[in-house]
Formats: structure tokens, C-alpha cells, sequence
């Protein structure tokens, strides 16, 4: 964990967030790194900077749809009691009120969604048309909540759940910005030959708006394919975390803490997708990128 002058409010799985005054926050992403909703032990190279990177780039091109919480991710705006280390790796923020839920969107079929399918035809409880495969494109984007667990394991919301958990009307909101986001950004990495599969958003409130927080369409809270390489009824390889999950499963870690050492070649291969998955979507050199 970065340490700086600054009032540390919350180290999460991957990110520290600091108070600046009363309304600002610096929000660092470290280069830890989680699987199974565990945080392992060894950093994965520039992940940090990724992160960050591409949630700048995105919370740029967004605003259309949904403000958010940026204000820069330049760090001439940082306070000086930041320090030169965070340079590329830290936002200044707006303080919001966190929506405590999980927002993910799917486009495709996979993950714990392709196990639920599988086993009731449903996804979060609801009905899905019989006969899909495995990582198969979904008729249209689907709405997946889940819980938002400080520790441990998020779990799915139903429709029901979710409504209970925020309100209808906050859900309806949600529910449209989330999938809009996600068409946004499905349509934006096509072009770069990279399909969104699914992807996690936060959200806040703040002076009674709603506001797009924590990151975005990054390789952390998203799952990238190649299109090129991209089969129904096959798991493809990808640009995320899902290289790290995969090597878990191959070992069969239980998912439970301690988890295994990662070993280097794991380490230095999630470096690699994930840094050409920023050159990728961004159409830039990773190294241009702040400090």
C-alpha cells in the first residue's frame, strides 16, 4: 500500500482511498490483484496504472450518458502532500454516497452466469431462452446485480432483491445507465477488435445526482476477448483476470484464503493482456501514459 500525507479513509482489494477535504478524494489503484473475491499476494506489474489509465480515458467519453466522479487524473491537480508515486495511478474525485450494489451487464454468457444457466436456465433468477452455449451473445445485454461485499463473496441479486436493496426507482436509473454504458463502450472496443463479454459499474450519489464511480471498462471489472479468436461453446482468451482465474482453476484452489503463490510466468503474463488491452482500447502507448 501507497502511504502519503493524507488521511487514509479505506484500503479496498485494489484500491486506497484518501480524503483530500471535504468534498475530494484521491482514490489510488495499488497493483494488487483479486480473484474469487480474494486478494492475492503477489502484485501484478503496472496494473495500478492501467486501471487508471483506462478508467480516465472512458470517464471522458461517458459524460453523455452519465456524469462521474473524476475530476483529474493529471497530478500537477494532486495536493502536494500526494507525492510524486502516484503519479499514473491516482484519481482526484468527487465524494459520493456509494450505491450498495454491484452493477454488472452482460452481453455474453459466461462465468457464474453461464454456471447458473446451466443448471436452472436462468441468470440471477431470471429466465433465460433455452438452448444457449457456453460464452454464446445474448439476445440483448442483461442487468446482473449482485450484493457489494466489503469481505468475501458478492452474491446475486434477483430483480425482487435488488428493487428491496435500492429502491425502484434507483433501480430503473441504474438499470438504463449500466446498459447504456456498457453498448457504449461494447461498440467503442469492437472497433479495436475486442468484445466486451461483461463488466462491473459503481455508483454514487452526490448533491442528489447520480454519478458513475470506482472505475470503468477496465480489464479488472470487465472480461475482454479477442474477436479474432472468439467461439461459441469455447472459453476464449482474454485481455483480464481471467488468465489468473484460470490458472487457479487448473491448480484447483478451493477459492478460499490463503490462495496459492502466483508463479512469475502467470504474474508477467496478466501484465502483458493487461497493458494490451489499454494500448488497445486507447490507441496509444502505454508508456505515454501519466508519469
Amino acid at each position: 500500500m501507497t502511504t502519503l500525507e493524507l488521511p487514509l479513509l479505506r484500503s479496498g482489494k485494489v484500491r486506497d482511498i484518501y480524503e483530500v477535504d471535504h468534498d475530494r478524494l484521491l482514490i489510488v489503484a495499488s497493483d494488487r490483484i483479486s480473484a474469487f473475491d480474494v486478494v492475492m499476494d503477489e502484485p501484478i506489474p503496472d496494473k495500478g496504472r492501467v486501471l487508471t489509465g483506462l478508467s480516465s480515458y472512458w470517464f471522458e467519453r461517458t459524460g453523455d450518458i452519465v456524469d462521474n466522479h473524476l475530476i483529474s487524473a493529471d497530478p500537477t491537480d494532486f495536493p502536494e502532500t500526494a507525492g510524486p508515486e502516484v503519479a499514473g495511478r491516482a484519481m482526484l474525485v468527487r465524494k459520493a454516497d456509494v450505491v450498495p450494489m454491484e452493477c454488472i451487464v452482460r452481453g455474453y454468457l459466461f462465468g457464474s452466469a453461464w454456471n447458473e444457466y446451466r443448471d436452472r436456465g436462468t441468470v440471477n433468477g431470471s429466465a433465460l431462452p433455452a438452448g444457449l452455449q457456453q460464452a454464446e451473445r445474448l439476445p440483448r445485454p442483461i442487468f446482473t446485480p449482485t450484493t457489494k461485499a466489503d469481505e468475501g463473496h458478492d452474491i446475486p441479486l434477483t430483480l425482487e432483491e435488488a428493487v428491496d436493496l435500492v429502491g425502484e426507482d434507483m433501480h430503473r436509473r441504474i438499470e438504463e445507465v449500466a446498459v447504456a454504458l456498457f453498448e457504449f463502450g461494447a461498440r467503442e472496443a469492437a472497433q479495436q477488435g475486442i468484445l466486451v463479454a461483461d463488466t462491473k459499474f459503481e455508483f454514487g450519489r452526490a448533491d442528489g445526482e447520480l454519478l458513475l464511480i470506482d472505475e470503468i471498462l477496465t480489464p479488472d471489472s470487465s472480461r475482454f476477448w479477442p474477436a479474432d479468436e472468439y467461439r461459441v461453446g469455447n472459453p476464449p482468451p482474454s485481455f483480464d483476470k481471467q488468465f489468473v482465474r484460470d490458472y487457479y482453476e487448473s491448480i484447483g484452489w478451493d477459492h478460499e484464503p490463503p490462495p496459492p503463490p502466483l508463479p512469475e510466468d502467470v504474474i508477467q503474463g496478466t501484465r502483458a493482456r493487461y497493458v494490451e488491452a489499454y494500448e488497445r482500447i486507447t490507441r496509444s502507448s502505454f508508456d505515454e501514459w501519466h508519469g
